[in-house]
């Protein structure tokens, strides 16, 4: 799987934010009164003293935070950051912290962190600059977490939704190819798990339920390179089950799109051995799924 595409925004992350912590920016006042000793309820007035602790100015926390990340201490600097937000929770720290928050997490890497951090920073500031920034975080951290074909795939769908989520609200982004790209990967991961689940049950048998995985993969997933042997698949389940016109039909559809794939050649063999030939008819379900091949 594809290692973190936004590392390359890192340095400049921290130059920038080390840029801002050096100009004005307002510090919360110190609203506590001194508070005296001398009640005399014990004698020793002086040992009761109290000692105020004056606050840490937002830009020194915000800096603390900067210099954990740089030294990769990302759990610590993450919650230096979180003292920003919750110190000078109205602040225009407060946002840069909980930006810088998500990138700590993401690169510690926590990724379930780091998505519930994304998603408090773009309900609080869903029109920021450094929103689309967060969407691209948090679609990244479910698709650092997408396993191989053999396990649970909802981190794949997770990832697709953010990044679909990206595309759609700013698709003058930088970061809408990456995002792109990244979601055609995990289509392609989604195609190849109903693949898999869709030969099991072909094995097995059991036709009808390998048919509906292999037309999930023609209906939701027909760009991804699994299209051809979904298609030959279906003429093998179709043929086994006595349904000649759809088998006939997906191979027609299979040769009118990839005249020179070898999934074509064996199902053009397939179909012969039994003496029949590809050819499409127009009252398939097939027959629709091929109009839409045809216009990819």
């Amino acid at each position: 799987m594809s290692v973190f595409a936004a590392s390359f925004r890192s340095s400049a992350l921290l130059v920038a934010a080390a840029a801002l912590a050096l100009s004005s920016a307002p510090a919360r006042a110190d609203i506590m009164d001194s508070i005296t000793s001398g009640f005399g309820l014990f004698g020793g007035g002086e040992k009761y003293k109290t000692e105020i602790t004056p606050d840490i100015p937002a830009e020194d926390l915000y800096n603390q935070g900067l210099a954990k990340l740089k030294s990769k201490q990302f759990e610590a600097a993450g919650k230096k950051f979180g003292e920003v937000e919750k110190n000078y929770p109205s602040s225009e720290w407060a946002r840069k912290a909980l930006l810088m928050t998500v990138f700590s997490q993401f690169e510690k890497p926590a990724y379930d962190d780091a998505v519930q951090s994304a998603q408090r920073y773009i309900n609080h500031y869903p029109n920021s600059p450094d929103t689309p920034y967060v969407y691209y975080l948090a679609g990244m951290s479910f698709y650092n977490q997408v396993p191989d074909v053999m396990r649970d795939q909802s981190s794949a769908e997770k990832a697709i939704q953010v990044f679909s989520d990206l595309v759609q609200k700013f698709p003058k982004s930088e970061y809408v190819a990456d995002a792109k790209y990244k979601m055609g990967v995990a289509r392609d991961q989604l195609a190849a798990k109903e693949m898999q689940v869709g030969r099991f049950y072909l094995t097995r048998k059991n036709y009808p339920a390998a048919i509906n995985r292999f037309h999930d993969v023609l209906g939701k997933y027909q760009t991804t390179r699994h299209t051809e042997e979904a298609l030959y698949r279906l003429t093998e389940a179709y043929l086994a089950m006595g349904v000649t016109n759809e088998a006939q039909t997906a191979a027609a559809i299979l040769g009118h799109n990839f005249p020179d794939s070898q999934w074509y050649k064996d199902a053009h063999a397939l179909l012969k051995s039994g003496g029949l030939e590809p050819h499409e008819y127009s009252d398939s379900w097939l027959s629709k799924v091929g109009k839409t091949l045809h216009a990819i």
